[in-house]
């Protein structure tokens, strides 16, 4: 009876030695790179993610835009009754600027849950900012030159659920999400009134919701 007795209590021992052994280990914080290739057609977004703890991390991305182009789509082909700058079809395509965000993502499950089909889905508040700069347009009236000019500033907030997946060193992070997006458009066009040159300087806000639905490609470092 004491040998059986003794060898349960030593793997009892065992078994409680290597839970807290478990339990102490310190967290290894990663580090990710991760491009959006759904936002290729008018921007590179890249964006680096940092784990602060098991179940929450802190994302930073910017974003390099090379076309208004979707924009365009929105403005001028999609008629729901909202006010359309008075911006070109060609300063739309040729518009450049540059994007920022920051977003807190919470990790719904760890590690230690044992919980391993739902391990990597979270929920991130995100906060976004861009600056487009539309290319200058010249317009003659009565033999002067005059040039048309605009911007856009974009102030979004999103809520994002997703799930990242690390396979090795490959990173995949689909997520879906809303959001309220707000558009302030500042322009300043010229035109003739009674043979003589008028200046239009124009600002319109445009606020509406917004679906978020894609997925990112990364690095785990």
């Amino acid at each position: 009876m004491k040998q059986p007795l003794l060898v349960t209590c030593l793997l009892l021992l065992s078994t409680a030695c290597a839970f807290a052994q478990d339990s102490k280990s310190p967290f290894r914080r990663s580090t990710y790179i991760k491009v959006n290739p759904t936002t290729l057609i008018n921007e590179l977004d890249i964006s680096i993610e940092q784990e602060l703890s098991e179940k929450l991390s802190l994302e930073l991305g910017v974003s390099g835009i090379y076309t208004d182009y979707p924009d365009y789509l929105l403005s001028k082909k999609i008629d729901i009754g909202q006010k359309k700058p008075d911006i070109s079809t060609e300063q739309y395509v040729d518009g450049r600027g540059l994007g920022f965000r920051a977003g807190l993502r919470c990790y719904l499950f760890s590690a230690r849950d044992g919980l391993y089909r739902a391990m990597g889905t979270y929920f991130e508040p995100v906060l976004i900012y861009k600056k487009v700069f539309y290319p200058n347009e010249d317009v003659v009236i009565n033999d002067d030159k005059y040039k048309r000019s605009a911007t856009k500033d974009v102030y979004a907030f999103q809520i994002l659920l997703g799930r990242q997946i690390t396979k090795d060193k490959i990173v995949f992070d689909p997520y879906i999400g809303l959001g309220v997006r707000t558009k302030v458009y500042r322009y300043q066009n010229f035109m003739e009134n009674n043979g003589a040159a008028q200046s239009n300087d124009g600002r319109l806000v445009s606020v509406l919701p917004s679906i978020q639905l894609g997925i990112k490609i990364g690095l785990k470092l």
